[in-house]
């Protein structure tokens, strides 16, 4: 596993951080662990559905397409 180090993290959020773990029964390096996962795979997944849904709506151009799009001068 790769090691992160974060600076300049304001005191506020590591108490915020340090609240959530002990009320979770966790280290905050494990709370941390968990929340950045979390929200990294999450995000990732949607990326991949909205890269999944584009492919799949996503036709080749005809060549009838782009011959009426020179003759209405659109790229």
């Amino acid at each position: 596993m790769a090691t992160l180090t974060i600076r300049n993290v304001p005191e506020e959020t590591v108490e915020a951080l340090k609240e959530m773990a002990s009320r979770n029964g966790r280290s905050m390096e494990e709370e941390l662990r968990r929340l950045i996962s979390a929200q990294v795979m999450d995000r990732l997944s949607v990326m991949r559905q909205i890269d999944e849904s584009v492919q799949k709506q996503t036709r080749p151009t005809t060549r009838e397409e782009v011959d009426r799009w020179i003759r209405e001068r659109r790229p």
